[in-house]
């Protein structure tokens, strides 16, 4: 995976404000580029240094084999839940998710002016190189 890919989904999410949250799909869609597998490879292979748990599935579950220490950051957070997260504090069998619905995080305008740098760096760092004419510029 090219590094520059990893730099920009990493910065997206340094930008997700606390009690919010978003979809790896959101995350593409806001960087026009790859998906939401080619995120979620991102956020498995270098997402521990960045609130990983505010990047979800579609659905608003937290990342395979994370919801107990994800659930310990919705809850200091605020981050709107459905379900029963209380019984999964207790026992470990509850069945819950985040409210995408409701949490999904709306960029401001200065935080979609910041992603906008962050998607035409990476744009320009992966098409760069070529020259309308098929050459290489250096």
């Amino acid at each position: 995976m090219r590094m520059d890919y990893v730099e920009a989904v990493l910065a997206i999410v340094r930008m997700v404000p606390a009690g919010s949250a978003v979809s790896y799909g959101d995350v593409a869609e806001l960087l026009g580029s790859g998906g939401p597998r080619q995120v979620g490879a991102v956020m498995s292979h270098y997402g521990s240094g960045v609130p990983w748990w505010r990047i979800l599935k579609a659905s608003g579950h937290p990342p395979e084999g994370h919801d107990v220490e994800a659930l310990r950051h919705y809850l200091a957070e605020g981050t709107p839940l459905r379900g029963d997260y209380a019984d999964d504090e207790r026992t470990g069998e509850g069945h819950w998710w985040v409210d995408l619905s409701t949490a999904r995080w709306a960029p401001t305008e200065a935080d979609l002016d910041r992603i906008d740098d962050v998607a035409g760096t990476l744009e320009r760092r992966l098409h760069g190189l070529s020259v309308p004419d098929g050459g290489i510029s250096l």
